[in-house]
């Protein structure tokens, strides 16, 4: 959970700390947050990135990029389907596998 802190600083630093933060292409906000760490002696914190995704070696392989439209498509069929009670849809995966 974040706390809400107000800081003052005269125009010229804001505008100069604001240009550096849009010049790093990150909010005010978080280039503040991210001197306060440094200032603190604390690193960002990073995820696992198999926390993430779900990484693992066991089972085949998948290729998220070259068929992420027809797992969405996928997902949303069965998640359609597994309303109970509700009309039907006549949805069809397209494609363009031979």
């Amino acid at each position: 959970m974040r706390a809400r802190t107000q800081v003052t600083l005269d125009p010229e630093t804001q505008r100069r700390a604001q240009a550096k933060a849009a010049e790093q292409k990150m909010s005010f906000a978080e280039y503040v947050r991210r001197l306060v760490l440094t200032d603190l002696g604390e690193s960002e914190r990073r995820l696992d990135i198999s926390t993430v995704f779900d990484l693992t070696e066991d089972g085949p392989e998948t290729d998220v990029a070259s068929h992420k439209k027809e797992m969405i498509a996928e997902a949303i069929l069965d998640v359609h389907s597994s309303r109970g009670g509700r009309k039907k849809t006549k949805l069809k995966l397209k494609s363009r596998r031979p």
